[in-house]
C-alpha cells in the first residue's frame, strides 16, 4: 500500500497487507535505519526484486541518495514507476530496470542491498552473494523463508507460483545456520533479528519461524545493538512437543 496526500491510499488485495507491510518495517527496515544512523543519507542502495517498489520508496524517504530497483515483472515496475513519479521523486534518485538480477550489469557501487524475498525463489545463493559483494555491498537486509531444519545446509524445495521464480522452480532454501555462515563466508558478520511483531495479522510464516530477517555487515560497523534472534525449533521438534502437550492435558481431565 502506498499512501498520497490527500488520504488517497493505492488498493490492497487482502486486508492483513497493510498491518504486515507495518510490521515488517518494524522489523527488519527500522532496525538498518538504526544501524545507519537514522538515515540512509550518503548511500546508494540496490533493491533485488523490489516488486512495486515500497522499499525502494522506502530507501528514498529515508534520505538515500540512489536506488536502483531490479525485477524481472514489467507490471511491478510500470507501478514502482508510477508511485514515485505521483511521489514527485527526482529522476536523478532512482531507477527501475526490468530483468534477471544476475544477468545485470550494475552501474556504480552500492553500499547498501536489500535482498527482501529473493533468496527462497532462487536456487543460487553463493552467487546471489557473489552479486551483492560485486556491487560493492557493506550492509546487506535479507528476508526469507527458511527451512526449519537442524544444522546448516540448503532444501531443495519447488516454488508455489513458477512466475515468482529468478532462475529455476526448484528452489534451495537455507536453513537459519546456513544464512549466518554463508555471509561469514564472503567476509559479512550476521545479526538473525529478533522479532518485535506487535500484531501478526498476515504475519503466519513469520509467527510460525518459516520466515526471518537477517543483518549483515562487512567491515568494522558494528551490529552490537541489534536484537538477535535464537534458531528456530525443527517443526518435527516442535510436533511432538504440541503432541506431548495434548496428551499431558487428556491425563489431568
Amino acid at each position: 500500500m502506498f499512501e498520497f496526500e490527500g488520504g488517497v491510499r493505492t488498493p490492497v488485495p487482502w486486508p492483513g497487507q497493510i498491518n504486515r507491510h507495518r510490521q515488517r518495517r518494524r522489523y527488519f527496515f527500522d532496525p538498518l535505519l538504526g544501524l545507519m544512523g537514522g538515515t540512509l543519507s550518503g548511500h546508494r542502495v540496490l533493491d533485488l526484486g523490489c516488486n512495486a517498489g515500497l522499499w525502494s520508496l522506502s530507501a528514498i524517504e529515508s534520505g538515500a541518495d540512489f536506488v536502483l530497483g531490479i525485477d524481472a515483472n514489467q507490471t511491478y515496475l510500470d507501478q514502482a514507476e508510477l508511485v514515485f513519479e505521483a511521489k514527485a521523486v527526482e529522476r536523478s534518485r532512482y531507477s527501475f530496470v526490468r530483468g534477471n538480477i544476475f544477468e545485470q550489469r550494475l552501474e556504480g557501487q552500492f553500499d547498501v542491498v536489500l535482498c527482501l524475498g529473493i533468496m527462497e525463489v532462487s536456487a543460487k545463493p553463493l552467487e546471489l552473494f557473489e552479486l551483492m559483494c560485486g556491487a560493492g555491498a557493506e550492509v546487506i537486509v535479507i528476508d526469507t523463508v527458511i527451512s526449519t531444519a537442524r544444522s546448516s545446509f540448503f532444501e531443495v524445495a519447488k516454488l508455489h507460483e513458477p512466475r515468482n521464480r529468478v532462475d529455476h522452480e526448484l528452489v534451495l532454501l537455507p536453513t537459519f545456520q546456513a544464512v549466518v555462515e554463508l555471509a561469514a563466508e564472503f567476509g559479512f558478520a550476521t545479526v538473525p533479528l529478533a522479532q518485535n511483531m506487535t500484531d501478526y495479522t498476515g504475519m503466519d510464516d513469520y509467527r510460525e519461524h518459516r520466515r526471518q530477517a537477517f543483518i549483515c555487515a562487512a567491515g568494522e560497523r558494528s551490529l552490537a545493538g541489534l536484537a538477535r534472534a535464537t534458531p528456530p525449533r525443527p517443526a518435527l521438534v516442535r510436533w511432538l512437543e504440541q503432541g506431548s502437550a495434548r496428551l499431558g492435558g487428556r491425563r489431568g481431565r
